[in-house]
C-alpha cells in the first residue's frame, strides 16, 4: 500500500510540470503571392547618329506605380540581345533614357524588364523599335570627258547625305552607248557593283571602245534614301586622224558596215589554217572544184588596221602559204605607218558572181574593200584566171585606186586622176607603194591596175583559165 501511495504522488508531481497548451493558439498561415506588375516601353523616331528617348511607363503593381524601381533596358544587336543599362524609376512609375541610333533598323530594338521583389512579380515589355528617319541620299559620278580609244579612263563616286555625312555601301555603274549604237541612247545597261568605302569613295576604271553615256545609283538603305547622279559623258577619240577626202569625191557604192575595233596590241597580227565556218563561206564563192590552190595551201590572216575613222579595226583576208608572210609584213607595216584600210572582209562576203566565176569582186570594189584570195576570172576578162586564184595577190583600198579594165575604168572613174597621201596612189613614190615593195610586192600593173600587189615568185600575170564548175549553188567537188 505504502508502495502504491508512492507511484501515485509521482504521476500527480509530473501532470502538475507538464505544460497545459493555451486554449486560444492559431494554426500557421501560406506565404503571401507577389503582386502582378505591368511595365510598357516606347522609343522616339530619330535619325542614324542621333538619339533616340526611351520611356518606360506603366510600371505598377496593381492600381500604384511603383517608384524607385531598377528597369533592365537591353538591345538587339547582331541578333542577339545585349545589356543597354538599367535606370531607376520616378515617383511615377515612369523614367527616360537616352540611346543613340544605329544606321541599321535591326539594331534598333529594345525591350525592358523588372526583376521585381518580395512583394511584386517581374515584369518584361514587348519589343520596341525605334524608327529610323531616312536621310537624303546624295551620289556623284565624275570623270574625265574624253578618252582615247583603247585607254582606260578613271570614274570617281561619292556618295554622301545632303548634310554631309559619308554613306558606305553598293553603288549600281550603268552605261549607255551614244547615238544610234546604243538604240538612241536610250538603253541603260549595268555594267558592275562597286562599293563605296569609310570615305563614301570608290573608283572604277573603264575603257570605252565608244561613245558612251554614264551614271551611278546608290542602293536605298534602311537610314538613306536612293540616288541617281547626273550623266557623265565621254567621247572616245579616234587614236590616229581619220581620212578627210576631198568634198567632191563620190562615195563608194555599196555600203558595208564598220568591222568590230581591233583587239591585242598594235596590228596583233594572227594567221592560222582555216576553219570549218571560213572553209564553208568560202566554198561555192571564192573558191570552187578547179581552182589551182585547195585548202591546205591557205591561210586565214586576221590583223588590226586603221580605219578610216581613225579607229582600229579588226579585218581579216585568205592567202596562200608562200604568200601569207609578205601579206603580213606589208599590213603591219601599213599600221605602224598610219595609213588607213577602208574595210578588210573575206570576199566570199559579196556572194558568187556568175560573171566573174568566183566571189564577187565587182562589189567588193564598189565598197572600197581589201582582200586576197578569190578563185575567179579577172574583171571583164572573160576566160582569164586572175593571180588572185593563186592567193599571192592584194588588192588594197580598191575605191579609190581603180582597175582599168578591157571596158573601162573600175569601179569608178572620178579617183583615176585623182590621188591622196595616205589613201590612193599614182606613183611608185607614194608611201603605200613603197612599203608593199619592201615587204615582198610588186606593183604589177602600176597606173593601169592601182589598187593591185603581186608576192613576186610566179602567178602575177593573167592566165587562161577553165570554167568553173557548180552543183546547185555549191562547188562540184
Amino acid at each position: 500500500m505504502r508502495h502504491l501511495s508512492r507511484m501515485g504522488s509521482l504521476c500527480l508531481l509530473a501532470a502538475l510540470v507538464s505544460p497545459v497548451p493555451p486554449a486560444s493558439a492559431e494554426e500557421p498561415q501560406a506565404p503571401q503571392e507577389p503582386a502582378p506588375t505591368t511595365l510598357a516601353l516606347s522609343a522616339t523616331k530619330t535619325y542614324a547618329g542621333r538619339d533616340t528617348t526611351l520611356t518606360v511607363t506603366g510600371l505598377s503593381g496593381g492600381p500604384e506605380p511603383l517608384p524607385q524601381a531598377s528597369v533592365r533596358i537591353e538591345r538587339r544587336v547582331d541578333g542577339s540581345w545585349r545589356p543597354a543599362g538599367e535606370v531607376v524609376t520616378g515617383e511615377d512609375g515612369t523614367v527616360e533614357v537616352e540611346r543613340t541610333m544605329s544606321r541599321s533598323s535591326g539594331d534598333n530594338r529594345f525591350r525592358a524588364s523588372y526583376d521585381g521583389d518580395e512583394t511584386h512579380a517581374p515584369s518584361t515589355s514587348g519589343v520596341v523599335v525605334a524608327t529610323l528617319a531616312r536621310r537624303e541620299g546624295v551620289v556623284r559620278l565624275t570623270g574625265q570627258a574624253t578618252v582615247v580609244d583603247g585607254r582606260r579612263v578613271k570614274l570617281r563616286v561619292l556618295s554622301r547625305t545632303r548634310s554631309g555625312e559619308t554613306v558606305r555601301g553598293d553603288v549600281r555603274v550603268l552605261r549607255r552607248l551614244a547615238g544610234k549604237a546604243g538604240g538612241n541612247g536610250k538603253t541603260w545597261r549595268e555594267v558592275r557593283t562597286v562599293t563605296t568605302g569609310g570615305k563614301g569613295r570608290a573608283r572604277i576604271k573603264v575603257r570605252p571602245r565608244a561613245d558612251t553615256r554614264w551614271r551611278v545609283v546608290s542602293l536605298g538603305q534602311d537610314w538613306v534614301r536612293r540616288d541617281r547622279s547626273e550623266v557623265l559623258r565621254i567621247d572616245n577619240l579616234p587614236p590616229v586622224a581619220p581620212v578627210r577626202l576631198p568634198r567632191a569625191a563620190p562615195s563608194p557604192r555599196v555600203h558595208v558596215p564598220q568591222q568590230r575595233r581591233g583587239t591585242g596590241k598594235g596590228a596583233h597580227p594572227v594567221v592560222t589554217g582555216i576553219p570549218d565556218g571560213v572553209w564553208g563561206s568560202m566554198t561555192g564563192r571564192s573558191w570552187h572544184a578547179g581552182c589551182p590552190v585547195g585548202r591546205a595551201g591557205l591561210r586565214l590572216l586576221r590583223i588590226n588596221y586603221w580605219g578610216y575613222d581613225g579607229y582600229r579595226h579588226r579585218g581579216e583576208l585568205v592567202a596562200s602559204v608562200a604568200a601569207m608572210p609578205a601579206m603580213r609584213r606589208a599590213l603591219v607595216g601599213m599600221f605602224k605607218a598610219e595609213l588607213p584600210i577602208r574595210s578588210m572582209y573575206r570576199v566570199d562576203r559579196f556572194g558568187w558572181s556568175a560573171k566573174l566565176q568566183g566571189a564577187d569582186d565587182y562589189r567588193s570594189m564598189a565598197a572600197g574593200n581589201t582582200s586576197a584570195f578569190n578563185c575567179r576570172q579577172v574583171v571583164n576578162r572573160p576566160g582569164v584566171r586572175s593571180p588572185h586564184s593563186y592567193g599571192r595577190s592584194l588588192d588594197v583600198n580598191t575605191w579609190e585606186n581603180p582597175y582599168r579594165s578591157p571596158t573601162g575604168l573600175v569601179p569608178n572613174a572620178w579617183w583615176q586622176s585623182h590621188s591622196h597621201p595616205r589613201v590612193a596612189w599614182r606613183s611608185r613614190d607614194h608611201r603605200v607603194v613603197q612599203i608593199l615593195t619592201r615587204a615582198g610586192f610588186r606593183w604589177t600593173y602600176g597606173n593601169g591596175d592601182t589598187q593591185h600587189f603581186d608576192v613576186g615568185g610566179g602567178h602575177g600575170r593573167a592566165v587562161a583559165a577553165p570554167p568553173a564548175r557548180r552543183c546547185g549553188g555549191a562547188a562540184c567537188d
